[in-house]
């Protein structure tokens, strides 16, 4: 770790513990691969995603390997659109043809870039292919169709060559583009959860809410990633919003358009912030413990990035994270449903406090922020926070996904009882370091 993040990590104590306490009292899933492959693919996992990694580790048995096997096959077709250097003569037929390649046995590709650390997983195709068919036959067939349709999308925009010179024009066209390398992902996972049976089956008839879930994560990514995206040729903000701002996506780099950037920034975050209330709306509808620390702790990342880059000029000239520590105590804090909304509170707070009257869509920001809030109250099942005899809506559905959730997991006693052990660990932690600043101070003195 660097002294940076050091340093940031002692400047916030709560980021502190809640990274001691990730790092030494989690409890690490006890993971034992069954075959030769099954170990490469957790490989190509932790080196494709170390975060993401973590958490899918943890999933319950069922999924785990599944959703390990999802992912990885979608990231090797992600590889293939992202790498500029595939000439479209190749590329526009292995995306359309992409998921036939799941009826083999035996099928690599080493058609992109080597430096290109997720080319592994198209380098070691055929290792994902010995675990995919290991699956049962309704999971085989769910990876298989969302990588059809994923595989159309990305063919369809690299086909596209108003899209590769001038990028997405509409706010329209924005949301296709998020549905196909995004959405869909959220629609195989729901049919994926559905089909293990740890939530509730309405969700296969509301499949508009696994699309905010996809739309309310790629959406963050792209407003965070202008930088990254203009230096690599690509723009994936609307025309139909930065237009108003600039003549050129480009010139938010200059000093003379930071502020109008900004207010552009602002309107996308917006926009981004309209996805909220269906994937709350979505994680409510988990039954499975393990599986809703899967969906919540992307959701609780992505609004906490939204409140970090708004109005932050820094956007402009660089790629913006949420900090490390930030990280750990979400995902701690992300545990419960009402953890979760609880995070939403807060972010949606910071965000609204964060915007100036100057902002020409501070207006909009504040009725969208009011509207969550407003959602968030009546989802929430902790009604200490509301007027006396207000009461919260619980909806059936959350109601039975709540009671499994207590019955698999005695949540708050883990936490209280992990909490307790990392105070502890802190405590000492502590003691040490200054018995070593005694010491040093001591001999340094007898030695003048």
């Amino acid at each position: 770790m660097s002294a940076t993040k050091v340093i940031q990590l002692l400047e916030h104590p709560d980021e502190f513990k809640a990274a001691v306490q990730l790092k030494f009292f989690r409890k690490q899933a006890d993971v034992h691969p069954s075959s030769d492959s099954e170990k490469e693919c957790l490989k190509m996992l932790k080196i494709t995603s170390r975060s993401f990694a973590a958490v899918i580790m943890e999933l319950d048995a069922e999924l785990r390997k599944p959703i390990m096997i999802f992912y990885l096959v979608l990231r090797a077709l992600d590889t293939i659109e992202d790498d500029m250097t595939v000439p479209n003569a190749v590329k526009l037929p292995t995306l359309e043809s992409f998921h036939n390649n799941l009826k083999k046995t035996k099928w690599t590709f080493n058609g992109t870039d080597p430096r290109e650390r997720d080319s592994i997983t198209l380098t070691r195709f055929d290792k994902i292919l010995d675990v995919y068919h290991e699956l049962k036959p309704e999971y085989q067939d769910i990876i298989k169709d969302t990588t059809a349709k994923m595989g159309a999308g990305m063919a369809k925009y690299a086909r596209d060559e108003d899209f590769k010179l001038n990028g997405v024009r509409t706010v329209k066209d924005y949301d296709l583009y998020c549905h196909y390398v995004a959405g869909l992902v959220g629609e195989g996972l729901t049919k994926l959860i559905t089909a293990a049976k740890f939530g509730s089956p309405t969700l296969l008839d509301r499949m508009n809410l696994s699309e905010s879930m996809g739309l309310f994560l790629q959406k963050t990514n792209i407003i965070r990633d202008y930088k990254e995206d203009l230096d690599d040729g690509r723009t994936f903000w609307p025309k139909e919003v930065w237009g108003k701002y600039a003549k050129n996506l480009s010139d938010f780099e200059k000093p003379e358009f930071i502020q109008k950037g900004v207010y552009c920034i602002s309107e996308l975050v917006l926009n981004a912030l309209g996805e909220a209330k269906d994937s709350l709306t979505y994680l409510s509808l988990i039954y499975d413990h393990s599986t809703f620390n899967f969906t919540a702790i992307p959701q609780v990342m992505a609004i906490a990035t939204l409140a970090e880059i708004f109005e932050n000029p820094l956007v402009l000239k660089q790629n913006v994270k949420i900090r490390r520590g930030t990280t750990a105590k979400l995902i701690l804090e992300s545990r419960t449903y009402s953890g979760v909304l609880d995070i939403f509170s807060h972010y949606l707070r910071i965000i609204h406090h964060k915007c100036p009257v100057a902002d020409p869509n501070y207006l909009e920001i504040s009725l969208k922020c009011g509207e969550i809030e407003q959602y968030l109250e009546e989802l929430n099942p902790d009604s200490s926070h509301l007027p006396k005899g207000a009461k919260p809506m619980q909806t059936q559905s959350y109601l039975d996904a709540q009671k499994k959730l207590e019955t698999d997991v005695p949540l708050q006693k883990v936490i209280e009882k992990e909490t307790s052990a990392c105070n502890a660990a802190v405590t000492f932690v502590g003691i040490t370091f200054v018995s070593l600043l005694y010491f040093a101070y001591y001999f340094y003195v007898q030695s003048v």
